[in-house]
């Protein structure tokens, strides 16, 4: 299963996100799950650098199955609101993959 980990600040603003495991659908290479969460998580990063031109803290495993984001603590207020507006729209697309294939995908939020 793939354990997604969304940490917001006390103020509701999504600061970083954890995503861990394997979703174990289908056979590597034909993992439909795998496949939409990873392209929704990573098109949100490049999005955040083409689009709010800030580059995020990024930790990954070289096997997969680990990703880490985290906001940078300097953005300017302009890029800080796309960047949670990208941040927003990847977590809808996430809760959407989670309503479909929830044995396989789960969503927690915390609040630091």
């Amino acid at each position: 299963m793939i354990h997604v980990t969304i940490h917001r600040s006390k103020e509701g603003f999504i600061r970083s996100f954890t995503m861990k495991g394997h979703a174990d659908f289908a056979e590597h290479g034909k993992d439909i799950v795998c496949a939409g969460a990873s392209a929704v998580s990573f098109g949100a990063v490049n999005a955040i650098k083409a689009l709010a031109n800030v580059d995020m803290n990024v930790e990954q495993s070289e096997e997969g199955g680990f990703l880490h984001v985290q906001v940078p603590d300097q953005v300017d207020t302009d890029s800080f609101e796309k960047i949670q507006l990208l941040l927003e729209g990847m977590l809808v697309s996430l809760q959407t993959i989670e309503r479909g294939y929830g044995k396989f995908i789960r969503i927690v939020t915390k609040k630091d």
